[in-house]
């Protein structure tokens, strides 16, 4: 008779157990990564309270590229080495806001390479996921960059508008298939484009994640940057990255190199942006009409521009600060500097180079770019 009441006792919990899965099977989803969704919030609901609050795109004025995560890099974007990029103390000493925008990229780490191009082995979704940890560090990258602009809010004022940060989207590599899984522990196949269009929201997710944990009052997520580029191998796929950004009024931006593939259809493949590079300052071969040519075709096709220059414009090295010099006066020749957005690549920390460097002639290479942003940015 005991025996019996055990037994009943026993078919009850497992009738009970059985239940209980059912239930949970039905509250499953799809494997899919979980929207971030801001703490306390209904899980509904997908955005961040600094992303509802938005109703456009925030503008970029003055952007400067500043590249990390590779291990080539031979520096850190510590608060020292980030702050002659926050402001700049002009020949009486008076400091000033400079740049309004950071845009944070990487093109390759080791033998791993984050757009087709650069390196022969794809990175895959670590690797993306490290390069995004390495931007949101709390002393380097973001973390110095907003305590940067903290102590130069004590100092002189706070900025008359929020700096701004822009990320860089990884290119999914046309065939990959070892990139990882974001559903279903199902890997992604790159050769299908739908798979390609998921690996970039998880990655645009995981930033806007990294970004709400870092609390930053002075700083805004403003967009993301099309690391590709060309548009050879991207043009199935980056409408769509484009809609999911657009729908949480973040900008897409790209900076094509002369004349790439796809430059001149940048409105029909969905970018919000477009950047030309001139590519005049690397060559001594390229005469001065290219940057005539490239303001006249960035006019013609409502494009934005990118000012070009790396170590080299250094006394010290081969002395190029000439050609940066002539961007500077073709860009205001050509009305770029009073009416478009302007992108500035600096090679790796040249700008931060001549703000130290003890060469008269650096100096005020110095002092005459540093006008050209000031000038043109409100502070």
């Amino acid at each position: 008779m005991n025996n019996m009441k055990i037994v009943n006792k026993l078919c009850l919990i497992l009738l009970f157990l059985s239940i209980f899965s059912l239930i949970n099977c039905g509250e499953k989803n799809d494997g899919q990564e979980k929207p971030v969704i801001e703490e306390g919030k209904d899980e509904k609901e997908t955005h961040y309270s600094w992303e509802k609050s938005r109703t456009s795109l925030i503008e970029c004025n003055d952007m400067v590229l500043l590249y990390s995560g590779g291990a080539h890099r031979t520096y850190q974007w510590s608060e020292d080495y980030v702050e002659p990029y926050v402001t700049y103390k002009d020949e009486s000493g008076q400091e000033k806001w400079l740049f309004d925008s950071f845009l944070f990229l990487e093109i390759y780490n080791g033998n791993k390479t984050f757009a087709t191009g650069y390196r022969d082995v794809p990175a895959n979704q670590q690797d993306w996921r490290l390069l995004v940890d390495h931007y949101f560090q709390s002393r380097y990258c973001v973390g110095a960059l907003k305590r940067s602009i903290d102590n130069a809010s004590e100092r002189i004022g706070k900025p008359s508008t929020k700096r701004k940060i822009v990320i860089g989207i990884p290119e999914p590599v046309t065939n990959q298939k070892d990139w990882g899984s974001v559903r279903n522990g199902e890997a992604l196949d790159f050769s299908k484009s739908e798979d390609r269009i998921a690996a970039c929201k998880w990655y645009i997710d995981y930033v806007r994640a990294k970004f709400n944990e870092m609390n930053c009052d002075n700083i805004e997520l403003a967009g993301f940057y099309w690391i590709a580029e060309n548009a050879t191998t991207t043009r199935t796929i980056v409408g769509e990255v484009s809609k999911y950004l657009n729908s949480m009024h973040y900008s897409f931006n790209w900076i094509p190199y002369f004349k790439a593939p796809g430059y001149l259809e940048w409105k029909d493949l969905h970018f919000n942006y477009a950047y030309l590079q001139p590519n005049y300052f690397f060559n001594e071969s390229v005469p001065k009409s290219r940057l005539d040519e490239a303001c006249q075709l960035a006019i013609k096709y409502e494009m934005d521009m990118e000012v070009e220059f790396d170590e080299r414009a250094l006394v010290s090295r081969n002395n190029w600060g000439y050609r940066l010099v002539d961007y500077l006066e073709a860009f205001k020749k050509h009305g770029i500097w009073s009416d478009k957005r302007i992108a500035y690549y600096q090679g790796g920390t040249t700008l931060y180079e001549l703000a130290k460097s003890p060469e008269a002639k650096d100096r005020e290479l110095y002092h005459y770019f540093c006008k050209f942003v000031s000038e043109r940015s409100p502070q």
